[in-house]
């Protein structure tokens, strides 16, 4: 297949508009075969006088069924719903995918670590079901249901096994949540039965989070609800330089948002200093999404070009101020399209 394949862009608010224009002008260099529809969510839709995720956002993804998002303002503790957990529950995106690597030329703890977070994303305590019990009480909804714990478990493990990924291991706290826990794990031990070329564990989250930061190196693709693994995911990122140097995936059965997952940092927008890193490896992701479901060599071919000139570029010490730097936003583009 050749054809150009239509992506949503979603430049997000703050930092999101000037990460989103490095990312586009590296495919391009790199001939990615992609033609761009812009719309909005976040700080940036209500600007335009639309919904914090307007409808016409979320008909553009259904329709051509794949988009790259930059970060989005969510407020704490008070106004508008998260847009990323709008759109996993509008789309039902029920996969979260975090690749966590160590990158060359960034200094970290380990030199080692290359593993996957897989994270339900529909369900658990992190769906926001609060109520009000009486005055100076509140309470959390947490809910699992068999489909969705069985269809994440899937996932992991149909993944592990298609990138050569020899174990799975399942973060969980089912000694104490004995049903909602507990029926997530044996539904992924249930389901690692069909696939005999994957190791299977289990872990109890507190001593599994222990293990990671003793050695990351001996885990290869985490599963775990939803709440579990919005913390673990933002854990294995400061293990190889922080959420500026981790893609990001949200992904269905007919649909996929790839995204940075760092903050809008409205403190520095307009100012070139944000790292477009971790939009960029999204985009990676994305196109070696679309290589594999859409069978696109072209799509591919510009995933190893761009991963190989940003890790060249890292090595040769050309990186922006928050992984040891000196470089802006345009510079680290420029650096890695000299590359290309």
């Amino acid at each position: 297949m050749s054809s150009k394949h239509t992506v949503v862009l979603i430049p997000g608010d703050g930092i999101g508009p000037e990460v989103a224009s490095a990312t586009r002008r590296v495919l391009e260099a790199a001939g990615a075969p992609i033609e761009w529809v812009e719309h909005h969510a976040g700080l940036a839709a209500l600007e335009d006088g639309a919904e914090v995720l307007p409808e016409s956002t979320l008909g553009a993804i259904r329709a051509h069924g794949i988009a790259l998002k930059g970060p989005c303002t969510t407020p704490v503790g008070k106004g508008f719903k998260s847009v990323n957990v709008q759109l996993r529950q509008a789309l039902d995106l029920y996969a979260a995918v975090r690749p966590v690597r160590s990158l060359p030329g960034v200094k970290t703890r380990f030199e080692n670590v290359d593993l996957v977070v897989v994270r339900e994303n529909t369900e658990g305590l992190y769906s926001g079901i609060e109520n009000v019990i009486t005055d100076g009480v509140v309470a959390s909804l947490k809910v699992a249901t068999e489909k969705a714990c069985t269809r994440i478990a899937r996932w992991a493990m149909d993944y592990a096994s298609r990138r050569g990924r020899r174990k799975v291991t399942v973060f969980h706290k089912a000694n104490i949540m004995k049903l909602t826990d507990g029926m997530f794990m044996r539904a992924a031990e249930r389901v690692s039965e069909r696939y005999p070329d994957v190791a299977f564990e289990e872990l109890i989250i507190d001593a599994a989070c222990m293990r990671l930061v003793q050695d990351p190196s001996r885990f290869e693709v985490l599963v775990m609800e939803n709440l579990y693994g919005d913390v673990v995911s933002d854990l294995c990122a400061g293990l190889v330089g922080g959420l500026g140097v981790v893609p990001g995936a949200n992904i269905g059965d007919k649909m996929a948002v790839f995204e940075a997952v760092h903050g809008s940092a409205p403190d520095i927008a307009g100012q070139n200093k944000a790292n477009p890193l971790a939009l960029l490896m999204s985009a990676v992701m994305m196109l070696n999404h679309l290589a594999e479901e859409r069978g696109d060599e072209a799509a591919k071919a510009s995933a190893v070009k761009i991963k190989t000139a940003y890790d060249q570029a890292l090595s040769d010490g050309q990186k922006t101020a928050d992984i040891g730097g000196s470089l802006g936003t345009k510079e680290f583009a420029d650096a890695v399209v000299e590359r290309i």
